[in-house]
């Protein structure tokens, strides 16, 4: 049960402050006034002998499970079923431990006297800016149902462009992991054999080609300083981690994504697909377009482009247009922002987005394929060029020492047979 914290006033107009817990404010409220206190404040504080619900951090709600979550949600609303109701049912048949014990907490919340959205703000791992937006527009417009279904599809088409991407980068992902494993069992078990052999066979380290001596001291170097190496790699991992949880780190990192070459173009386009798909589902949604703006520039996921939409918003608050400080940002290509324009000027500005979220998703639809397509014959001509390179090396030894014993028994034989004509 929550508890409520309040000061009041008695009879001869003395302050006093306590708590007291309760189902909802209004009940408290009434408690008080019928004791003859006057309520100066009164603000809800936390559950009676409860803490906040732990969540585990292993298994963490899948945006196809929140998806759900929100169709349901909103299937219900639509019938005419009581929001704690809604919230009930949800507890009971989502499978995600999680969301279960999130939606038990929220329901909780919501029946001591708390706003949806206003519960849905202690999750924010689980519920973006942009879910807690559309929660809040549609309380305040009357139209939840309407608010979840738009977010419930805009979570389905993320769904669908992560796993487009994911798809694609299978298979280079699958033939990289192949080029490491055979990489580490040649060099692990078959080149020490070789090395051995070769000293058995007289041919040291100074009788090796260059090819071999560069591989063998590679080898051997990351056998012998393997912890070395693997706490070098883990440091530049936890270094780039840290570096992007700063402000300046991410924009850098943003920024390399931005201006890598081939993938560069790609991150651009996914990054305008959901502007677009993002603003277009607030402002259908009724959420006023400077609360929308500053939404996205929280969910674009990217630091340049997001910077881009802030400076947009000031203009916006300025009295000026969206579409010049996004031209001007350089990040917005011509048709994006003439798109904008003309939305803005007939008053259709979310249907123009939603129509350059479908251009921009059907373009990274087509960079993929193009990207599989030209990625697969590169990693084949790669692992192949690797694996050719270890195998050259570990045997050009043996190929010298055989010609070298060719050209020792064709010299002794051609000694013998002069000897015999004298």
């Amino acid at each position: 049960m929550p508890t409520f914290a309040f000061v009041v006033k008695d009879s001869r107009g003395v302050e006093v402050q306590s708590s007291l817990p309760g189902k909802n404010e209004a009940e408290i409220r009434r408690n008080l006034q019928a004791r003859g206190y006057e309520i100066v404040s009164l603000t809800r504080t936390r559950d009676v002998g409860a803490k906040r619900p732990k969540t585990s951090m292993f298994r963490r709600v899948k945006l196809t499970d929140l998806a759900q979550w929100c169709r349901q949600f909103a299937t219900m609303i639509n019938a005419g079923v009581s929001l704690i109701r809604c919230l009930t049912v949800l507890q009971e048949q989502t499978t995600n431990t999680n969301l279960r014990t999130i939606t038990r907490d929220i329901r909780d919340e919501v029946e001591g006297g708390n706003t949806l959205s206003g519960a849905m703000t202690k999750y924010s791992r689980t519920f973006s800016t942009l879910a807690i937006g559309l929660v809040r527009a549609g309380e305040v417009g009357g139209v939840l149902d309407e608010a979840l279904l738009r977010l419930a599809g805009f979570m389905e088409k993320d769904v669908e462009l992560r796993r487009k991407i994911k798809s694609a980068m299978t298979y280079p992902v699958i033939v990289m992991a192949a080029a490491c494993g055979i990489v580490g069992f040649l060099v692990t078990f078959i080149l020490p054999k070789f090395m051995d052999m070769y000293e058995e066979l007289g041919v040291g380290p100074d009788k090796m080609p260059a090819m071999t001596m560069f591989l063998r001291n590679t080898a051997f170097f990351a056998r012998d300083h393997f912890l070395i190496v693997l706490g070098v790699v883990v440091a530049i991992v936890i270094a780039l981690k840290l570096i992007g949880r700063t402000k300046m780190g991410r924009r850098y990192i943003d920024l390399i994504k931005l201006k890598t070459p081939v993938f560069g173009k790609l991150w651009h386009k996914v990054a305008l697909a959901r502007f677009a798909s993002t603003l277009s589902t607030l402002l259908q949604s009724g959420v006023p377009i400077l609360q929308a703006m500053e939404t996205v520039a929280g969910t674009v996921g990217n630091a340049i482009i997001a910077d881009a939409i802030l400076d947009a918003r000031a203009a916006i608050r300025e009295g000026e247009e969206i579409g010049r400080p996004l031209r001007d940002s350089g990040w917005f290509p011509p048709m994006v922002v003439q798109m904008i324009a003309i939305g803005e000027e007939t008053g259709s500005l979310d249907a123009m987005l939603m129509k350059i979220s479908d251009f921009y998703e059907s373009e990274v639809e087509t960079a993929l394929a193009q990207l599989t397509a030209a990625l697969e014959p590169m990693l084949i001509v790669f692992l192949g060029v690797v694996v050719g390179f270890i195998v050259i090396s570990m045997f050009m030894p043996l190929v010298s020492l055989i010609s070298e014993l060719s050209s020792e028994g064709s010299d002794s034989s051609s000694g013998g047979e002069g000897g015999g004509e004298e």
